[in-house]
């Protein structure tokens, strides 16, 4: 109607394309529009379903109905809505000039060689799966892919037994949902399981993870849509639901028995978060010891608080951008922020202490030490701040060790730990690209049986050490070395 070529979408009802709502809305009306001769006629239960008019959006392919003005992340028995989404793809494709189809072709021969291995003399293919992205789902897949690869943790999951959730009739049965339909029988770790067992088998170059995401739409709200979120916020909140799931158990079995079976997690964890403790606060849980001084008095404060990743800012001194025309200044290290972060800091004067021996707000300062290393160390870094309308990125280069991070400096007592517990080799890195927290795209690097792979939603390929440590990393995972008696150290 408009000729506007900005966010088309198709009418999977009768193939029409039309506008979206934040275009001139064309396609809403073209809803609307077919309602109108429905009126007149009584509405049986067969036609009260045709009513339901789905359309799909031609760039991100996510499915939308107008009648329940809603997303749709189900499909028909059929899987016709999966059939139109590639059947759009191959229109994109072919769409092509033949100068790009040549390039594409050389990427792809170029990809399918990375993706053969030498491995003692024979070549074997390349059993990494990628995730396909469901609308924006990147910040997802990239966490998913980081967390399938610390393998403690991985395989916790994957050794869980299977949760029957339906009884019945659709006992076995893929059933489809909406978020509308109100269905709470759902288990978010019995998902992430699922998923968890589809990556690394080599049977598919992709796996869509649409059941987790229906799951984390059911039970986390604030990821609900397909709108661009943040990596580190959805992490905290599956590591935060998972805990929270593994201390109920279902059918009767508690996770948190399960974990207890398991020596090598339980042993020694003192840190629980929220109650008993998981899987998650086994591998992930640490605890800081938060000191605060009276600058008037001189009296100390001292408070444990457990935490699942240490969230650093990088500090004022290397945000600023410079021009080529200036000398670079020092390179900002991983070391900067861990300093930053624990070093001796002066509360300001929105932040005064209440003092209980002087018994009023006063000047103090502030300390953090660490009490408690985890098994995996996660350090996510500030890249995003609000000023006073928007929230822009740091964008500045931090350069981080891939083996050998030692906390030892950082801790409260480092005489009471071994010469290796303090010992951190990296495993995953979580990369943002692009300039605000609502765009760009998330990436995620990870080592796998001694090798290095780039996970790019559904694209997976081999890299190298020297590649990743270029990344601007937004989180690491590092993963506590395991002394060996006799090794020499890196």
């Amino acid at each position: 109607v408009c000729r506007s070529n900005k966010s088309p979408w198709v009418c999977l009802t009768c193939s029409s394309v039309h506008c979206g709502r934040y275009v001139n809305g064309h396609a809403k009306k073209h809803y609307e529009d077919a309602q109108v001769p429905m009126t007149n006629h009584k509405k049986t239960e067969k036609q009260e379903k045709v009513q339901h008019t789905v359309c799909m959006d031609c760039s991100s392919y996510s499915t939308y109905c107008y009648r329940c003005d809603d997303f749709v992340v189900n499909d028909t028995k059929l899987g016709l809505v999966q059939k139109v989404r590639e059947h759009l793809q191959n229109l994109e494709n072919s769409a092509f000039t033949s100068d790009r189809h040549r390039k594409r072709k050389l990427l792809e021969n170029s990809s399918l060689n990375s993706k053969l291995l030498k491995v003692n003399g024979s070549t074997t293919a390349l059993c990494a799966t990628g995730l396909r992205n469901l609308g924006n789902t990147c910040f997802m897949n990239a966490i998913l892919q980081s967390l399938s690869n610390i393998q403690q943790f991985c395989c916790y999951f994957k050794e869980l037994p299977a949760v029957e959730l339906r009884n019945g009739k659709t006992a076995g049965r893929r059933t489809y949902h909406t978020r509308s339909q109100g269905d709470n029988n759902v288990s978010l770790v019995e998902e992430f399981r699922k998923t968890l067992c589809a990556l690394w088998q080599g049977s598919q170059t992709a796996f869509s993870p649409e059941s987790l995401f229906y799951v984390v739409w059911k039970i986390m709200p604030n990821f609900r849509g397909y709108q661009q979120q943040d990596a580190h916020e959805f992490m905290r909140y599956l590591l935060d639901h998972l805990h929270l799931e593994l201390q109920g158990g279902f059918n009767g079995v508690s996770r948190s028995v399960i974990l207890q079976e398991n020596s090598n997690l339980s042993a020694s964890n003192k840190c629980c978060i929220n109650g008993a403790s998981t899987v998650v606060t086994a591998i992930f849980g640490g605890i800081l010891q938060n000191e605060v001084n009276c600058l008037i008095c001189g009296t100390e404060s001292r408070k444990f608080d457990p935490f699942l990743d240490l969230s650093l800012d990088i500090p004022s001194q290397f945000r600023n951008k410079r021009t080529k025309n200036q000398e670079s200044g020092p390179m900002c290290t991983l070391r900067d922020c861990l300093r930053s972060f624990t070093d001796l800091e002066e509360l300001d004067e929105t932040e005064l202490y209440m003092c209980h021996k002087c018994k009023k707000k006063q000047k103090s300062t502030k300390k953090f030490w660490i009490q408690k290393l985890p098994k995996v160390l996660c350090l996510h870094l500030k890249r995003f701040h609000w000023t006073a309308y928007l929230r822009n990125k740091v964008d500045t280069y931090v350069e981080f060790p891939l083996r050998g991070l030692d906390m030892k400096c950082y801790l409260l007592e480092p005489e009471n730990s071994g010469p290796e517990s303090c010992l951190y080799d990296l495993v995953a890195v979580v990369v943002h690209h692009g300039s605000g927290v609502g765009s760009g795209h998330y990436t995620a690097y990870a080592a796998h049986e001694g090798r290095w792979f780039h996970f790019n939603d559904s694209t997976v390929t081999l890299t190298d050490e020297e590649t990743v440590g270029k990344a601007k990393a937004y989180i690491l995972f590092y993963v506590e070395r395991q002394a060996k008696p006799g090794a020499e150290k890196l």
